[in-house]
């Protein structure tokens, strides 16, 4: 009999806000975290608006010396951690540390201080490149951070699988409990790449939306008029827990982690395979690994980033899993809310996605106003719904071809 790994606690860092119930709050109310960037001036931008985080104040859970320490990501990672294991109530103190684990995924990493110490160094010379700069940069400050944070001495590790990145590091964390390795991780993704280099390459790319006069109206997943996704930050964790030792310690379980799925395309760099075929067997593992049909899922949070070429594949995939119950399961993209938060975004999303199970509600994917005839699935338009979900999947697909899905749902007493 494997190990049965559960959710036991979430925190959140995004462009809604930087408290779970908050964030939840405004997501089903169907408001827009997408506003003109002001973290630089991007007048000279392509695309000049993103999903900021705000009112963040790191400072409340870290010594200031030690903020200045961390770029922006691990900030991010750190206070979203923090919570998670608030949330979890758990002591570590009562927990034998090599244990427990961290695993913490980012596409990008320490974009911000490559750039500000580039810049150094070209007005002041390599002499004064700060000694701060590769712990900053590296794409496993998060994950050792927050090991440091906390004293935790089991498996610690960082995933770069582009937007798949966190929903990686959280299947990884799950192997792990499941082997027997740990009994805790402390996983999802991290990411601070609003920054005029993120803004410009993904604008060279024409990858972003450009509806610059309307910023809330930008990210319209599945809708005929997008023109791309909106470049956003933020940070998403959870605490990764197996059951029968949540059940001693008396935690409050969300929901239980039941499959995961992960493929690559094969195919192209940046472009989805059109025909959805590694998406489509993701989501076919991932309801192979929980033992789980397709007519039990409710819900699913889709990709969907406002992109042409990938929310029509996604859409191709759905409907080859699903057959004829692709018409009646409830999808929404989230990112029309807080935009594409990169390697972040699977750990924002499997949140939103447990929250869904829990509340019973599937929140909107606001903007949707032209239906588009290759897009022809119940995307939940602009209103949230009420739904009883018991069993729910989070997609995530990245860059490189990298495509995870997570499977979640309602703890099962009598499961195997």
């Amino acid at each position: 009999m494997r190990r049965r790994v559960v959710i036991t606690g979430m925190g959140l860092v995004t462009p809604l806000g930087c408290h779970v119930p908050t964030v939840w709050e405004r997501l089903v109310r169907g408001e827009s975290g997408i506003r003109r960037i002001s973290l630089f001036d991007a007048s000279q931008f392509r695309s000049q608006i993103g999903g900021e985080v705000s009112d963040f104040y790191p400072e409340q859970y870290i010594p200031d010396k030690e903020v200045k320490r961390l770029d922006r990501f691990t900030q991010f990672a750190l206070v979203a951690a923090i919570d998670a294991v608030r949330d979890a109530g758990l002591d570590f103190s009562k927990e034998d540390p090599t244990r427990c684990g961290v695993i913490i995924g980012s596409g990008v990493g320490g974009l911000r201080e490559i750039e500000l110490q580039h810049l150094r160094m070209l007005d002041k010379g390599p002499e004064k490149v700060s000694p701060y700069t590769v712990p900053k940069m590296m794409a496993n400050a998060a994950s050792g951070q927050v090991s440091i944070h906390f004293g935790l001495t089991g498996p610690s590790g960082a995933v770069a699988t582009a937007c798949a990145s966190a929903a990686n590091a959280v299947a990884d964390a799950a192997r792990s409990i499941r082997h027997g390795e740990t009994d805790i991780v402390i996983t999802g993704g991290s990411e601070a790449a609003v920054t005029p280099l993120g803004l410009a390459a993904f604008s060279a790319m024409r990858a972003l939306s450009e509806r610059n006069d309307d910023p809330p109206r930008a990210s319209r997943p599945f809708d005929a008029q997008r023109d791309g996704f909106v470049l956003s930050e933020g940070a998403g964790i959870v605490v990764l827990e197996e059951l029968e030792h949540a059940r001693k310690r008396g935690a409050r379980i969300y929901a239980e982690l039941l499959g995961f799925g992960t493929t690559s395309d094969a195919t192209h760099i940046t472009q989805p395979d059109k025909d959805g075929v590694g998406a489509a067997r993701a989501m076919a593992l991932a309801l192979q690994d929980g033992g789980v049909s397709p007519e039990e899922v409710g819900y699913i949070n889709a990709h969907g980033t406002s992109t042409p070429l990938g929310d029509q594949a996604e859409t191709v995939a759905i409907k080859k899993v699903f057959g004829d119950y692709a018409k009646r399961v409830s999808i929404s993209s989230t990112k029309s809310q807080i935009g594409h938060l990169l390697g972040a975004s699977g750990g924002v999303e499997l949140i939103f996605t447990v929250l869904a199970i829990v509340h019973g509600v599937v929140p909107p994917t606001i903007n949707y106003e032209t239906p588009d005839p290759e897009c022809d699935l119940d995307y939940t338009p602009n209103v949230a719904r009420e739904r009883d979900i018991s069993v729910a999947l989070s997609n995530s697909f990245g860059f490189g071809g990298h495509n995870a899905c997570l499977l979640v749902g309602k703890l099962r007493n009598g499961r195997a």
